[in-house]
């Protein structure tokens, strides 16, 4: 007796069109269209992800940038100057503090400087 797989295929079916729903056109209930758009939909989800990590470091490195330029320094010589006086904040800290703690900040770019 031959097996026919009809229930599994309509399930996976279902589900890549249920993922599919909202999309434009054709590609959220043509099952080729809506089969090669998730697909593609995923790829720009992973590779956003990787971006997106990119996008915050170059908004904390602006944000840096803004809060230290009124003080005398540049970004560059900023960060130069806390390595070499071994303050070990990240990118990420830092731009909290500029934001968040200017006085904290400003005594960090003084240790900065001072070294």
């Amino acid at each position: 007796m031959r097996i026919k797989s009809g229930v599994y295929t309509r399930q996976r079916k279902k589900k890549l069109l249920r993922i599919s729903s909202g999309y434009y056109s054709n590609r959220n209930n043509r099952w080729r269209q809506a089969m090669q758009q998730v697909n593609k939909s995923l790829v720009y989800q992973y590779i956003g992800r990787k971006d997106r990590k990119g996008d915050f470091r170059e908004l904390w490195i602006s944000r840096i940038n803004a809060a230290v330029r009124p003080l005398g320094l540049s970004y560059s010589a900023f960060i130069n100057a806390l390595k070499k006086s071994n303050i070990l904040l990240n990118r990420k800290m830092l731009a909290d503090l500029a934001v968040n703690d200017a006085q904290g900040f400003e005594q960090i770019v003084q240790v900065a400087k001072a070294a």
